[in-house]
């Protein structure tokens, strides 16, 4: 194996995920997945949610050429009949989708997707549908974990449409590749000038030494990529968020690196003197400790930071989701959808180990949670506050570990960021609008209007009022009869002008985890109970 710039911890720790783990190739898209593009499509009397923030509008007609949006016209009032005369006209050749009653939203784009791995079981169609099927059209793919050759294949197989999958941005580690670990700067500079010669996107980084990531980062803004860092543990005492974003970083994920640089009363995280990193019950029990240690909301040195990212235009994704089992165990192992969306390998991932990264429940209860509660309390106080000053956040889900399923596990984070605070408008301009910005996209993609992508999200159901509904087993209602029924789920995703049946790439992946499950005479069982 080629050798990587990274601490042996975390290299051991990356192999255990989703990198170097290459899963199967999805699968040639079939005659009978998606319809179109056409050359015209006219989306008929659709409430439109956009991506900018603005309030509902409706009803509309969306008309598309192609993969292009080139009108989009309103066409009367709500509960006032639609005349004729008032609507786009439909041409020779053209579709028309009938969305009267529905809700019309910019494709969501998840900023932190891993495209499965081998340990987890999980191939890239499994993935792709889940993510599809939740109306995802657009992922950033941040490590590359099956190989940067392989995810820019799919890259391009994607943006043909030969695959059903959403978009792929693709960011390899930093130092992947390389034949011999990176020490100095000008290696970090050659590093990254050969990796956007092969094509990547962007570079995720997990921390270095301050030299080498100042190099790297200058090097790659420079040439205009883009960057992601996780401020792993190991590199943060010396390299945190500011240093990064002063260097020329475009994005964080999660929150490591934020708090270490909010600190005012000490230089280091508060370890137990018997901690271990490579034990990830340490890492995360004290992880949930970290914002205690922290300088206090509304303090000089808090605001004094969250100035200096707001100046540099910097990007936030706190993937709260991939976190929340820390608060709330029991929740997110018996997520409803579990038994019918996950593959039997995933859950096996999941369960309790101290191999497989994110499944560090040793010894996990009450004292942790409470912890994690607190935790998440003043982290999204920092994002809420964040966002109000006018800094971009994004929805990104990290999905494939700690009980986070992929497309479900995105439909909470959007929950998570309305906890913390967003009003629901601003929910879906972090999964739409700031995404396409945060990638460099925004004249392609992230708002609903002339020239952009046809990448949308339709629903039969308010998703401002219930952001639950977007769920692909739907919310749970009353009927007038007293019937318990389920309401929502995306109906259709549209990309690049092609529609697709959401529900139908629901019902492919149940397929695949219920023919898995008879292979194997396998029952999904919670820890310790087999």
């Amino acid at each position: 194996m080629k050798s990587l710039n990274l601490c042996p911890l975390l290299l051991l720790l990356l192999l255990a995920s989703p990198v170097f783990s290459q899963v199967k190739e999805a699968p040639e898209r079939r005659a009978d997945e998606g319809q179109g593009p056409f050359p015209q499509l006219i989306i008929r009397g659709a409430t439109l949610i956009n991506g900018n923030g603005a309030p509902p509008i409706g009803p509309v007609d969306v008309v598309v050429e192609n993969n292009k949006v080139v009108q989009v016209k309103t066409v009367g009032y709500p509960g006032v009949a639609i005349e004729a005369e008032n609507r786009p006209e439909l041409k020779a050749g053209g579709f028309e989708l009938d969305a009267s009653g529905m809700y019309l939203l910019p494709g969501f784009v998840d900023m932190h997707g891993h495209i499965g791995g081998r340990a987890q079981g999980a191939d890239a169609e499994y993935v792709f549908k889940l993510w599809m099927g939740h109306g995802i059209t657009t992922i950033r793919d941040p490590a590359c974990g099956n190989g940067l050759d392989w995810v820019l294949k799919h890259r391009e197989r994607s943006s043909k449409n030969e695959i059903v999958a959403p978009r792929i941005k693709a960011y390899t580690v930093f130092g992947m590749g390389s034949d011999e670990p990176i020490s100095t700067p000008e290696q970090a500079r050659e590093w990254v000038r050969e990796n956007a010669k092969k094509g990547a996107d962007g570079i995720k980084f997990f921390g270095a030494a301050p030299d080498i990531m100042a190099a790297a980062l200058a090097e790659n803004k420079v040439l205009g990529l883009r960057s992601a860092c996780h401020h792993a543990q190991m590199d943060v005492a010396r390299w945190n968020v500011v240093n990064s974003a002063q260097a020329g970083l475009t994005s964080m994920e999660h929150w490591y690196g934020l708090p270490e640089a909010l600190f005012d009363d000490r230089t280091v995280q508060n370890y137990p003197l018997d901690y271990n990193y490579q034990n990830e019950q340490h890492r995360f029990e004290e992880a949930g400790r970290l914002w205690k240690q922290a300088a206090p909301p509304f303090s000089d040195h808090w605001n004094n930071v969250m100035q200096q990212l707001l100046d540099l235009d910097f990007t936030i994704d706190p993937t709260f989701n991939i976190y929340e089992a820390n608060r709330d165990l029991m929740r997110a192992r018996r997520a409803e959808w579990h038994e019918a969306y996950t593959l039997p390998s995933l859950w096996r991932f999941y369960l309790p180990s101290r191999i497989s990264h994110g499944s560090y429940w040793h010894s996990w209860g009450t004292e942790q949670e409470v912890s994690w509660k607190e935790n998440y309390r003043l982290w999204m106080t920092f994002v809420n506050t964040y966002k109000n000053k006018g800094g971009r956040v994004t929805a990104g889900s990290d999905s494939g570990f700690i009980f986070q399923l992929y497309g479900f596990a995105y439909i909470r984070e959007l929950e998570l960021l309305r906890e913390a605070g967003f009003h629901p408008l601003e929910v879906i301009r972090s999964a739409t609008l700031y995404g396409a910005q945060a990638l460099g996209m925004e004249q392609e993609i992230g708002v609903i209007e002339p020239g952009k992508l046809a990448d949308m999200v339709l629903i039969e159901v308010n998703p401002l009022e219930d952001l639950s509904v977007l769920y692909g087993t739907g919310a749970i209602r009353l009927d007038e009869n007293n019937d318990i029924i389920r309401v929502g789920g995306v109906k259709y995703t549209i990309k690049d002008g092609i529609i697709y049946n959401a529900k139908q790439m629901l019902e492919d992946v149940k397929a695949m985890v219920k023919a898995a499950k008879e292979e194997e005479a396998y029952e999904i069982k919670q820890p310790g109970q087999d």
